[in-house]
């Protein structure tokens, strides 16, 4: 059986049911075949779970060399942007990485051509290396909680801004004051974000 084929059902059980629901017996029962037939690819359920977070890292399809042609800033905010729309459609799965460090094929190349890019433009290799982490937690985080809310209970965005309007301005005045701009979309939160950070890196480097 192709693996790709396999790594893409156990990411639709993830995406369907949670990470929790991927076990290689409802994989292979999904599949419509055994168990043997999934260890002969994974040793166990940790390998297929490597598989499926580095299956995500794929959608990322830029080479270095474009990378290193727009300038560290654009190539980090092109990697940020594609990175967030990828895992924000999988967002059980991108939870799994949450638990360790994505080491895989897809992930290890992207890894490199964005560190390549901040040392191509001066950074420090532990400048850089703190640069990229900082970058890849904070993508994920985001991404992690796009369509977290409004459920359970919670108010959607158009009931929380009619409460920030009609909050007693003696006690909130501030809050009054910007009700209009709240809640911010979080895709305009990760932006804004975004653009802070690599204002921030700037500065280091430039100070580094």
């Amino acid at each position: 059986m192709p693996l790709e084929r396999i790594v893409c059902t156990a990411l639709q059980i993830v995406d369907d049911e949670g990470a929790d629901a991927l076990s290689m017996r409802t994989l292979a029962q999904r599949l419509g075949s055994g168990t043997a037939t999934l260890y002969r690819h994974f040793d166990n359920r940790a390998a297929l779970v490597a598989h499926v977070v580095d299956r995500m890292f794929g959608a990322v399809e830029l080479n270095g060399d474009e990378l290193l042609a727009m300038g560290w800033q654009q190539a980090l905010r092109t990697v940020a942007h594609t990175m967030f729309e990828a895992l924000a459609r999988h967002r059980n799965a991108a939870r799994l990485m949450v638990e360790e460090v994505p080491m895989g094929p897809n992930a290890m190349a992207l890894r490199e051509h964005c560190v390549a890019a901040l040392l191509d433009s001066g950074f420090p290799p532990r400048l850089a290396a703190h640069a990229f982490a900082t970058f890849s937690r904070y993508v994920l985080g985001f991404a992690i909680q796009v369509n977290g809310h409004g459920g359970g209970g919670q108010l959607d965005d158009a009931q929380l801004s009619a409460v920030f309007q009609s909050v007693d301005p003696a006690l909130f005045p501030a809050t009054v004051t910007v009700a209009e701009s709240m809640p911010v979309p979080i895709e305009d939160e990760f932006s804004f974000g975004l653009e802070l950070l690599l204002s921030g890196l700037a500065h280091l480097r430039d100070d580094a």
